[in-house]
């Protein structure tokens, strides 16, 4: 009995040492699997964060396309500064509140960890809301950068062509440090309106979009509409921009960033969810762009070329939120009705404001329905997927969602005006918001910067052809640091037609 006992152990430890190395090579195999995952998390985001990066190169053409010859100058230097704030003051604290770890009741406000983050190979920190990606610490950090610049870039569309350029800077460390955060936490972050109402914004038509949107909103009621925008009697000048390819090139930019924007807010690759994303984002948006086409016809029997490139951001914005939510054939409907949006938006609101490129109501009013679409159309197999509230309206026949993303539209805007209204306020009531009326007659880029954008336009050359200043109808000429403004241009000044208030804003 006792040999067929040491028997039976001496075959049983045989078998176990046979097996080590089957068990060992399988352990292997899963930890380079693993291991191969993360590689590709992390590639994926940060090359999906470069994508989102290139869309300030966007968004400089499309304002510079839409701004005039005098003016270009001035939204190169915006860009490349905000970009440059944004990225320190965000690094400071902005990704501390937006996804920082905090406690009980703090939490759903506000993140308060990770404040001037040091990284090292593999660092996960403590991200609460982002440790569904295997991605490490900076790439996370990285991704979520690119979005809070994409965000303040949208601001200054509203208030092109008449802005101090300090304004940009005094603005832009309060709403990359704590603003967008704020907002990002609430919906990103972990924060109330995720969490407790379940509230969804795939990748921002709330958190980015109608952010910007409400803060240059709340920046240009203060600071008045452009020299000759309206007559006295209240109707709107046409001030058409000065080159539509380079506009028109910028939707294209900012269309193929997006492929960074929506698929890359999965921050994940090994799902393969993203490349569902990739679809919903790209039939809006040819979605938006046809319906603005067919709509400004319908109104106007011209096909505005200006309108349609509006067509497609404003898809794009719209498809924003509910991008990883929905399927195809509810993302053409999302685009196709923001297309609409953004003319009748454009139309209406160019009767009152002064909005140069739309911004408005390409990326506050199509950020607002692409936020609410999500309560309309999303699936709930992909609520369920995503871990964040449930279907839309269409699928349930409950209005629950519709209701949580109407309150995230409105504590978002509210928060968003009222913080940015103030700020704003307090720089009008300080150094001032607005160039004066000579400055914005002679153009911001000579005014503000010393050369313009187009020189050969406005001034003698060197090997160049000169332009008399009358002929081109702008202050043209640059001699020994004087500039002298049109004929017309003095005399419209002269005889009151360009009336101001002390502060630059036309009476």
């Amino acid at each position: 009995m006792l040999a067929r006992t040491r028997f039976r152990v001496a075959v049983a430890g045989a078998a176990a040492l046979a097996a080590l190395p089957v068990t060992a090579q399988a352990a292997a195999d899963n930890t380079a699997t693993q291991a191969a995952g993360v590689a590709a998390d992390t590639v994926w985001v940060i090359v999906a964060a470069v994508l989102v990066l290139f869309m300030q190169a966007g968004f400089a053409m499309l304002e510079v396309g839409f701004t005039r010859m005098k003016n270009v100058g001035t939204v190169v230097a915006k860009v490349i500064v905000n970009l440059s704030i944004s990225s320190i003051v965000y690094w400071i604290c902005g990704f501390a509140f937006a996804f920082g770890a905090a406690t009980g009741f703090t939490n759903s406000l506000i993140g308060f960890t990770g404040f001037a983050p040091s990284f090292h190979p593999g660092s996960t920190m403590a991200l609460p809301a982002l440790a569904a990606s295997t991605a490490p610490a900076a790439a996370k950090f990285f991704f979520e950068f690119v979005f809070c610049a994409v965000s303040l870039a949208i601001v200054w569309g509203t208030m092109l062509e008449r802005t101090k350029f300090i304004v940009y800077i005094l603005f832009a460390v309060p709403f990359a440090g704590f603003i967008y955060p704020l907002i990002s936490h609430w919906l990103f972050g972990g924060g109330w309106l995720m969490t407790t109402l379940g509230a969804q914004d795939f990748a921002g038509s709330t958190v980015v979009h109608l952010t910007g949107a409400t803060a240059g909103f709340a920046g240009l009621l203060l600071l008045g509409a452009r020299i000759g925008k309206y007559s006295r009697d209240g109707k709107p000048n046409a001030i058409p921009g000065h080159n539509m390819p380079l506009a028109q090139l910028g939707v294209i930019i900012l269309w193929f960033g997006w492929f960074g924007f929506n698929p890359g807010s999965t921050l994940n690759a090994t799902n393969l969810h993203f490349a569902d994303v990739v679809i919903t984002t790209n039939l809006a948006a040819a979605a938006g762009a046809l319906a603005a086409m067919f709509t400004i016809y319908r109104l106007q029997k011209a096909l505005d070329v200006g309108m349609i490139g509006n067509g497609a951001i404003a898809a794009l914005v719209a498809i924003t939120a509910p991008s990883g939510y929905v399927q195809p054939w509810a993302a053409i409907i999302i685009g196709a009705v923001a297309g609409v949006i953004v003319v009748f938006g454009v139309i209406a609101i160019d009767k009152w404001i002064d909005d140069p490129v739309g911004a408005l109501s390409a990326h506050g009013l199509a950020g607002v329905w692409g936020t609410l679409s999500c309560g309309l159309f999303t699936d709930p197999a992909l609520a369920t997927f995503n871990g964040v509230g449930q279907g839309g309206l269409f699928y349930t026949g409950s209005f629950r969602q519709l209701g949580a993303q109407a309150a995230a539209v409105g504590a978002a805007f509210v928060t968003v005006f009222t913080l940015s209204y103030g700020l704003f306020w307090i720089i009008k009531k300080t150094v001032g918001l607005r160039v004066s009326a000579q400055h914005e007659i002679d153009g911001l880029d000579i005014s503000e910067h010393g050369m313009w954008g187009y020189p050969e336009q406005f001034m003698p050359v060197p090997g160049g052809a000169y332009i008399h200043p009358d002929a081109v109808g702008e202050p043209a000429r640059r001699l020994v640091g004087s500039l002298v403004p049109t004929t017309a241009e003095r005399e419209r000044v002269e005889n009151g037609a360009l009336a101001h208030t002390p502060d630059g804003v036309p009476s």
